[in-house]
């Protein structure tokens, strides 16, 4: 979107149209305490375009993207090589326009789009049946919690201190607000936690992560079946999809609900987002998952085509009766996702994902010959945790003034709670081996 400044007397044109005395009028519903008492300090006042675009470019600059140095970059979000095709695709005009299929009989391109999409969610994580329209994975973990309170009738949901920090805190919102107890165990960096000593008559279910924040990967086939013993269920969320092509399943495990984050297919590292959620159900819960639903079927003469099923969603149904407010359905990453894994094809993800772990095995043995350095995972995807004999986020300023992003310091996911030591370390395919090279050499030399 252009920048286009307005003059004083269009800000007073436009005051007069809508029969306000000021901007701060615009503005009275918000309270007192929110509002800021003056401009953001450092900010210059207004600009005209041309001094805007340099103004912002210069800012830019100061930023080192990941794509131009050599990156171990993770805790959530994974830089992948995304073919070109996949943008290629998703530009068609009759994609890039399409949004929400309300009428199926004109919406068949993204309604078989996003059945496709399903269809290879509940593959990857080994469910019954996956929904598409979830914004990403921390949202689809609130919603797997609120989904085992309407199943179970229960109120408490017990977070793993393995489970990344945003999904935790996104939960925990949503608690505070709809009325539930979100039960947030301490971070645990080398794991011995005890899941089902917390599981009582009260617990909705127990949300735990695979691989987990600090990266490591856990068989969670005995828990499964103990949670469900007492009547709770077990929630498995996945942040790097990618993993889902070399370590077991969620499904295979026992896993109720399947929460994950798709972002590693087909969506490029950008800012944040957007991103898209993945949502996988056992098939007797399916009434009660959020989101969209597309299902196939046969018209009145026996052709295939593609629909709207079980939908729950507020803008289908009555507000009351809705399983979640979820108003989007993420069609261009969805479309994303689905291009990049049928690109592969199921040899391709394994394939990939075994280079993934490859690559990190060769990075964690690099790292720990290094002195002082130590790897605290036993086992691991493509992301493992580092203990420095300094604090981590200094070693990291140092090496990004080295052209270098060494991982994300745990301090900067759990501040002030003593992991300052503590480093993630993630490697992809896009990790060469002069990358390595170099971020084993500057940490030595950072460290010395």
């Amino acid at each position: 979107m252009r920048y286009l400044p307005l003059t004083e007397a269009d800000r007073q044109s436009m005051l007069e149209a809508i029969r306000a005395e000021s901007v701060d009028d615009l503005f009275r519903d918000v309270p007192e305490a929110a509002r800021l008492a003056g401009p953001i300090g450092g900010l210059p006042n207004h600009m005209g375009e041309l001094e805007v675009e340099r103004l912002l470019g210069a800012m830019a600059a100061k930023n080192i993207p990941a794509g131009t140095v050599p990156s171990f970059l993770g805790a959530g979000a994974y830089r992948h090589h995304v073919p070109a095709t996949v943008d290629h695709l998703v530009q068609r005009g009759e994609f890039l326009t399409a949004y929400t299929p309300y009428q199926p009989e004109v919406s068949q391109g993204t309604l078989q789009v996003l059945f496709e999409f399903q269809t290879q969610v509940a593959l990857l994580t080994g469910m019954d049946v996956a929904n598409a329209s979830m914004y990403d994975g921390a949202t689809s973990c609130a919603e797997a919690v609120m989904m085992a309170n309407r199943i179970t009738r229960r109120k408490k949901a017990i977070l793993s201190g393995g489970l990344h920090p945003h999904y935790r805190d996104v939960t925990s919102t949503d608690a505070r607000f709809i009325g539930f107890e979100a039960v947030a165990l301490p971070p645990a960096p080398t794991g011995g936690e005890d899941l089902l000593a917390l599981v009582d008559d009260r617990t909705a279910c127990v949300v735990v992560q695979n691989p987990d924040v600090f990266g490591h990967v856990r068989d969670y086939t005995d828990l499964a079946a103990a949670c469900q013993a007492k009547g709770a269920l077990l929630v498995v969320v996945v942040t790097e999809a990618l993993s889902l092509g070399l370590l077991t399943p969620p499904g295979d495990m026992g896993a109720d609900i399947v929460a994950a984050e798709g972002q590693s297919f087909g969506n490029a590292l950008n800012f944040g987002g957007p991103y898209v959620g993945l949502f996988a159900v056992k098939d007797k819960y399916v009434r009660q998952m959020p989101g969209r639903l597309c299902g196939e079927t046969v018209d009145a003469d026996g052709r295939r085509g593609f629909v709207l099923t079980l939908s729950t969603r507020e803008q289908h149904i009555r507000r009351e009766k809705a399983t979640s407010n979820i108003c989007t359905n993420s069609g261009l990453c969805a479309l994303a996702f689905s291009i990049h894994v049928s690109l592969l094809g199921e040899a391709g993800i394994t394939q990939l994902a075994q280079l993934n772990h490859a690559k990190a095995v060769q990075m964690a043995d690099r790292l720990a010959t290094i002195p002082g350095v130590e790897i605290l995972n036993d086992g691991f995807f493509n992301e493992f945790t580092v203990k420095l004999p300094k604090p981590a986020a200094a070693v990291v300023e140092e090496l990004a003034g080295r052209r270098i992003l060494g991982g994300v310091p745990v301090s900067r996911l759990y501040p002030g709670q003593g992991m300052d030591d503590l480093l993630l370390v993630a490697v992809t395919e896009t990790n060469t081996d002069a990358d390595m090279d170099a971020f084993a050499a500057a940490l030595t030399e950072v460290l010395a």
